[in-house]
């Protein structure tokens, strides 16, 4: 755990002294949130509620896909990653620590969409339910965060990027993370269920409100999970086969 720690204070470092890195996961679920909640359902409270919670979810994704994804895949390009593969400690406190201080920026890019929810628009929640959403980001992390691997350690940086933009935007639309809750389209109310973005969503919704999740959006979650796992395992296998054996 030492050593894990050590690992997410040095990537934590690392990132805060390039700003850009901190202010870009938290800029779009932000100018989302000024840009269509604000203007659009910032008067109703129930819906100004369920909205946030979306640009929540919004922001977990980005964050983390994003972070995971970018970030392995340059730290592969870098010396110091190689140097550290060699090390006797083994890869589970390298692991650990990145997930930690992912978790840690993942809670700070949420603070723009809180702050904005809270002052400019009608969205409430009580004290209990403020703390179950807390709870349930570290558990929608966890599919987000297995892709970002997935993607960081099957390509180059370059390719890392454009593969990150282009998986984030159609999960972002078909999970219904856009539209207020089972009022998307009617072909992505049919895709929906199937994309772990909206089982992530469904569960932020019912620690907010009213909201009845649907079982099937959530068992196609822990699917996912599953599935990322074993491809997130795979690509850290494969690339350190080809560049350590």
């Amino acid at each position: 755990m030492r050593l894990a720690l050590l690992h997410a204070r040095y990537q934590l470092l690392e990132t805060v002294r390039i700003p850009v890195a901190v202010v870009g996961s938290a800029f779009f679920p932000a100018a989302a949130m000024l840009f269509f909640v604000v203007p659009f359902t910032g008067k109703d409270p129930v819906g100004a509620t369920y909205a946030t919670a979306a640009m929540v979810t919004f922001s977990v994704m980005s964050a983390n896909i994003f972070q995971y994804g970018i970030g392995a895949a340059e730290d592969r390009a870098h010396p110091w990653d190689p140097y550290t593969r060699t090390l006797p400690a083994g890869p589970t406190s390298r692991f650990a620590g990145r997930i930690l201080a992912g978790l840690a920026l993942t809670y700070l890019s949420l603070l723009p969409v809180v702050v904005i929810g809270a002052t400019l628009t009608e969205a409430r929640v009580s004290a209990t339910a403020f703390l179950l959403a807390l709870a349930i980001v570290t558990v929608i992390s966890v599919p987000f965060t297995l892709l970002g691997l997935s993607i960081g350690y099957s390509m180059p940086s370059k390719a890392a990027i454009v593969v990150a933009q282009v998986v984030f935007f159609p999960l972002a639309f078909g999970g219904g993370l856009l539209s207020a809750p089972d009022q998307a389209p009617g072909f992505v109310e049919a895709v929906a269920p199937f994309l772990p973005t909206r089982g992530a969503v469904e569960l932020m919704w019912a620690a907010v409100g009213d909201y009845s999740v649907n079982s099937l959006s959530v068992v196609m979650l822990g699917v996912w999970v599953v599935l990322l796992a074993v491809l997130a395992g795979w690509a850290y296998r494969r690339d350190e086969g080809r560049r350590f054996s």
